[in-house]
């Protein structure tokens, strides 16, 4: 079986995403779509991907949920500093990676906000199911990040 740490995003996706994307810049796309906008690790270009973001408690927050996402490296090598553009919108902001254990409540919310993004995730060996007991024992495997407004 594979190291669920080491799956990436299904080929489709970036194309899927850069689709998604082109849509939104016409104004076609029916909703907004918050993109990330960070540094690329080694070329310093700016890379650009669209989350899914989940408001909970007031706070909000990303799940990496293919562990071996460039944008996953890229965020750690920025020290979580990025921009994050909804609604036409640009927020200067800082990624915060959660310990496991904190990011256990996020992730079992994460198939109601999401679950085509689940069905994915256990479609390439991240997940063996689609429920909330399934993305919590993904903890510590895909990284879950808490969006602070960055200085």
């Amino acid at each position: 079986m594979t190291d669920p740490r080491t799956v990436g995003p299904p080929a489709w996706l970036k194309e899927m995403n850069e689709g998604l994307m082109a849509q939104q810049r016409a104004g076609t796309l029916g909703f907004d779509l918050p993109v990330l906008t960070v540094p690329g690790r080694r070329s310093g270009t700016p890379r650009h991907t669209p989350l899914t973001v989940l408001e909970r408690d007031g706070a909000r927050y990303v799940l990496g949920g293919f562990p071996a996402a460039d944008w996953i490296r890229n965020v750690r090598a920025a020290d979580g500093l990025g921009t994050l553009r909804t609604g036409g919108v640009d927020e200067p902001v800082r990624l915060v990676e959660l310990p496991a254990a904190e990011a256990v409540p996020v992730l079992r919310e994460w198939p109601a906000l999401t679950p085509d993004g689940v069905q994915m995730m256990r479609e390439a060996g991240v997940v063996d199911d689609v429920t909330p007991d399934a993305l919590a024992e993904a903890a510590g495997i895909c990284p879950v990040f808490r969006i602070e407004r960055a200085p």
